[in-house]
C-alpha cells in the first residue's frame, strides 16, 4: 500500500450478467483479489457493475439497499483498499437510483446517485431511475480527495466543476459506454478519451475512467478504461477485453499542475451563484413576460 503522498490506483473492466447480482458478486471478488495482488489503494469498477447496463430489465429483483449483505460481503473483501462498485440502489419509499458505492474496511464509506440521467439515443435511464441530488467528495489516503461522478454526469460540466470546488484532487468516472449508445455519428470512444484528458488538464487532477466490456442486447461495450495524470497524459489505457490497468499517482504532480494552471483557485463562486440565480428567474421565460415585470 501507499504513503499518503503517493497512491496506486486501478480500473477493472469486464462484462456483467444482466440483472444477476449473485453471479456478478463472484466476478467482483475476482477483481478485488486482483486489486489486492497489485497493491492498489483504490480500485474502480464499471457503472452498474453488479447488474449490467440493462439491469433494469430485472429491476425489482436486482435492486439492493445500501445495507444489503452482498454489498457488505464486498466491503469485507475490500479490506483497506477502497473499491467503487456500481449497483441499482433501492432508496426509501421504493425509489430506485443508478448508484455507485465506495467500500472499504467492511463498510460503505461513500455513495453517489447518478444525477444526469440520459434519455437519448438508446439510453432510457429516466424511465427507470430517480435522479440524484448531490455532488460530494470523499477522502482517500492523506491529501487525496476523490470526486465520483457516474458516466453522463461528467457530460454536464457544472457537475464536474462542483466536485472540484469541493476539494477533489482526483476524479473517478465509472461508465457504461456502448459504441451505439448515442448514435452512429457520435464517436463514444474518442469522446471519452478527449473528455478525460480535458478534465485532467483543466483541473490539474488525475482521472480514472472504468468502462464495461462485452455485449448486452443491442449495445457493444468497447472497454477503453483509462487513468490520466494531472497534465492530461494517459498513464494506462485498456483494450477491448476484460482487464485490470494500474498506475501510481503522486500528489506532488497535482501541486505542480495546479500551480501552473489554477482553475479551482480562479473560479469565482460568487459570480457563478449570482448568475445562476438570475438565469433561474429568466431562462425560458418569454420576452413579453419579462418586459412586463
Amino acid at each position: 500500500m501507499s504513503t499518503a503522498q503517493k497512491i496506486k490506483v486501478g480500473a477493472a473492466q469486464f462484462s456483467s450478467e444482466i440483472g444477476d447480482v449473485d453471479a456478478n458478486i463472484d466476478r467482483h471478488l475476482h477483481w478485488i483479489a486482483r486489486g489486492h495482488e497489485a497493491g492498489l489503494d483504490f480500485l474502480v469498477l464499471p457503472e452498474l457493475s453488479l447488474t449490467g447496463h440493462y439491469g433494469p430489465d430485472r429491476l425489482l429483483t436486482a435492486a439492493m439497499t445500501r445495507t444489503d449483505p452482498r454489498l457488505m460481503q464486498l466491503a469485507e473483501a475490500a479490506g483497506p483498499m477502497a473499491v467503487s462498485v456500481g449497483f441499482i440502489e433501492e432508496g426509501p419509499a421504493a425509489q430506485f437510483y443508478n448508484a455507485a458505492a465506495v467500500l472499504k474496511d467492511g463498510k460503505l464509506v461513500h455513495l453517489h446517485r447518478k444525477v444526469n440521467l440520459p434519455t437519448y439515443g438508446k439510453l432510457e435511464e429516466g424511465k427507470h431511475y430517480a435522479s440524484g441530488r448531490f455532488v460530494e467528495t470523499f477522502g482517500l489516503a492523506g491529501r487525496w480527495t476523490a470526486g465520483l461522478l457516474i458516466c453522463a454526469d461528467v457530460w454536464n460540466p457544472a457537475l464536474t466543476h462542483l466536485a472540484f470546488l469541493q476539494g477533489a484532487t482526483l476524479l473517478t468516472c465509472p461508465v457504461s459506454s456502448g459504441i451505439e449508445a448515442v448514435g452512429a455519428d457520435f464517436d463514444n470512444p474518442a469522446g471519452w478519451a478527449l473528455t478525460c484528458r480535458f478534465y485532467a488538464m483543466m483541473y490539474g487532477a488525475p482521472v480514472i475512467m472504468a468502462n464495461r466490456t462485452g455485449t448486452e442486447h443491442d449495445l457493444h461495450f468497447w472497454g477503453g478504461s483509462r487513468i490520466i495524470d494531472p497534465f492530461g497524459k494517459e498513464l494506462a489505457v485498456a483494450g477491448t477485453e476484460a482487464e485490470l490497468i494500474t498506475a501510481e499517482l503522486d500528489y506532488d504532480v497535482v501541486r505542480h499542475a495546479r500551480h501552473l494552471l489554477p482553475t479551482v483557485r480562479d473560479s469565482n463562486i460568487a459570480l457563478v451563484l449570482r448568475e445562476t440565480q438570475r438565469l433561474v428567474e429568466t431562462l425560458g421565460i418569454p420576452d413579453f413576460v419579462r418586459e412586463n415585470h
